[in-house]
């Protein structure tokens, strides 16, 4: 079986969050929309793919058991200070406040969120 190269995907995102029907309804929302995404329940998972794989997004909870959303950011951006960042919380507070250092340049997008915005943000996010 041949690779058509119009059908492989220009952007992979790595998604982590921890509540299994919202990354399965980001998951779905994002392949729609036409990215290649590999999605996990936790930041340790997610920072082992990380590892292995190249990814043009993290899209990351913030709070996670094992490893949270913006230490797993912060590795990251060590293996590849080019990964744009993107948060999804329920808890902006927590990435807003001066003394947690996340990566520069990171966005967030506070729950609850229509897929829709979380679509533009992420078109946006990689235009930049």
């Amino acid at each position: 079986m041949s690779i058509n190269p119009s059908r492989v995907p220009i952007h992979r995102i790595l998604l982590a969050e921890d509540d299994d029907a919202m990354r399965g309804f980001l998951e779905r929302a994002l392949k729609k929309a036409g990215y290649d995404v590999a999605a996990f329940a936790d930041g340790e998972q997610a920072y082992a793919q990380l590892k292995n794989e190249p990814f043009t997004l993290l899209l990351t909870d913030i709070v996670m058991p094992k490893m949270d959303g913006i230490e797993l950011a912060r590795r990251a951006s060590d293996i590849d200070p080019d990964l744009k960042i993107m948060f999804i919380t329920g808890f902006a507070a927590v990435v807003l406040n001066s003394e947690t250092e996340t990566p520069k340049d990171a966005r967030v997008l506070s729950k609850p969120f229509h897929l829709k915005d979380l679509v533009n943000e992420v078109e946006r996010l990689l235009a930049a």
